[in-house]
């Protein structure tokens, strides 16, 4: 890996008061919907950002949602805490996703599809599992605005933009540029900001999910199907698609409960 990224990683910023707070309502077992909405309603970014996945159509919901505690007691906890520290790292970072062909806002709708992917696949699966994934799925890409801005001081835009617009294997792309790939950086970024440590592996094996450890071989598995089904430069196409099906087989997951959470997301996103 470069000395550059992991210098990056070094000197990232501290998570945010808000960040801190969520996580502290969360872990606390007498807390609910309340006690969330009121630390979410002190930073107006998280709740605009919460009642905007709210009202998107990759959850599903019937109506409009309207207001924090509203938002709060339709996602849960667990993914309200999700969407808004994924929000919140992401406008924590400096974030120009140039090198990869896209827009910071293009950068987080795509991180906030393989989030809702992952949920209601898993949410067939086992509640308590999709609970657990649905952060490391919202955040899985987050080195990858590291590697950008490597990318961006290095001059290689051109020629890394190039690359990954063509290519079925962008990690293999990131490696052959900087020495790494996205999962690495990310669980370099989360140990960092001192996430626990079975997050921090689960995301370090994502783009290599066969070398995974067996006891978290399911979840960095499934994070690789649901990044290779919405990949950054391709997301959702019929090739992409099948890719990912086919991932699911090699992997041992029932593929037609994937497929059928890929076309549930597709009718409600069109």
């Amino acid at each position: 890996m470069k000395e550059s990224i992991i210098n990056s990683v070094k000197s990232l910023p501290p998570l945010s008061k808000t960040i801190t707070e969520i996580n502290r309502v969360y872990n606390d077992p007498e807390a609910g919907v309340a006690e969330m909405a009121k630390v979410i309603q002190t930073d107006p970014m998280v709740v605009a950002n919460l009642l905007k996945a709210a009202n998107s159509p990759l959850y599903g919901f019937a109506k409009e949602i309207k207001n924090v505690t509203q938002a709060v007691s339709l996602f849960g906890l667990s993914t309200t805490r999700s969407i808004a520290i994924g929000n919140a790292i992401r406008k924590l970072l400096n974030v120009d996703m140039e090198p990869y062909g896209i827009t910071s806002e293009k950068f987080a709708e795509i991180s906030a599809m393989q989030a809702a992917l992952a949920l209601r696949w898993f949410n067939k699966l086992s509640k308590e599992k999709a609970q657990k994934i649905h952060l490391m799925a919202f955040l899985q890409e987050t080195g990858k605005i590291l590697i950008a801005s490597d990318i961006i001081q290095e001059d290689e835009t051109i020629a890394f933009k190039s690359e990954i617009e063509l290519t079925n294997n962008i990690a293999q792309v990131e490696k052959s540029f900087v020495d790494t790939t996205t999962s690495i950086v990310s669980s370099m970024v989360f140990k960092h900001w001192k996430f626990d440590d079975e997050f921090v592996q689960i995301i370090k094996y994502a783009d290599y999910p066969s070398q995974a450890p067996e006891e978290i071989a399911e979840f960095a598995q499934a994070l690789n199907i649901v990044k290779t089904v919405i990949p950054i430069n391709k997301s959702l196409t019929e090739q992409t698609i099948i890719f990912g099906l086919q991932k699911a087989d090699k992997f041992g997951f029932n593929h037609e409960i994937l497929e059928d959470s890929i076309d549930e997301m597709l009718e409600d996103m069109n």
